[in-house]
């Protein structure tokens, strides 16, 4: 399986239990902690398609971000600015994320990782 990539929040709940079961399930992955090295428009892109989500779908709308633009009604309307307003507001970005450059998944709730490692791992024994 190829090296993993934790977007990891240490303040997130999910985000600990994600890197628990990382740790226990004995796969390599790096951990990026997504509020100090915000993702790229472009790897939010890449992200989006493995997830095969779009951007308002990992949007963390109890934020007060969030609240924020709703109440002034400057809430993107296409897709281009969705993805520039997660890129220039990672706290945005629902976590956690794990990803292998070809697929990823959003964990919650954590579980749902370790349903994509064994589809992963059974995809990589075929």
């Amino acid at each position: 399986m190829k090296n993993l990539i934790l977007y990891y929040n240490s303040y997130c709940s999910k985000s600990r239990a994600a890197l628990a079961l990382l740790e226990k399930s004995k796969v390599s992955f790096t951990v990026v902690e997504y509020l100090l090295t915000p993702p790229s428009e472009t790897l939010l892109d890449s992200l989006l398609g493995q997830l095969k989500m779009e951007p308002e779908q990992i949007v963390r709308k109890g934020e007060d971000e969030f609240e924020a633009l709703e109440k002034k009604k400057k809430l993107p309307t296409t897709r281009k600015e969705w993805i520039q307003l997660l890129a220039s507001t990672p706290i945005l970005i629902e976590r956690p994320i794990v990803s292998d450059g070809t697929s990823a998944v959003l964990g919650r709730p954590p579980e749902k990782i370790t349903e994509w490692l064994n589809a992963r791992t059974l995809a990589n024994t075929k």
